[in-house]
């Protein structure tokens, strides 16, 4: 952290956003409900139906997600 600036890291790893910023997205994302797994031992989340309209609303191109 640059201790300056008071800045917070976000890690990027291939793709996603790693590190604490990924989990505590990863975290509020569920609790509000936007993403869910089918069982809690899956290894995927999928977006639910309340989650593409929310992520909509803040502008994101869901289209660029493959469905599996």
């Amino acid at each position: 952290m640059n201790k300056s600036t008071g800045r917070k890291p976000a890690k990027a790893c291939y793709e996603h956003i790693g590190g604490k910023l990924g989990q505590l997205l990863l975290e509020q994302f569920v609790e509000k409900g936007w993403i869910t797994k089918d069982n809690p031992a899956d290894r995927h989340y999928y977006i639910t139906d309340k989650g593409i309209k929310e992520f909509t609303k803040l502008g994101l191109d869901l289209s660029q997600i493959k469905e599996e």
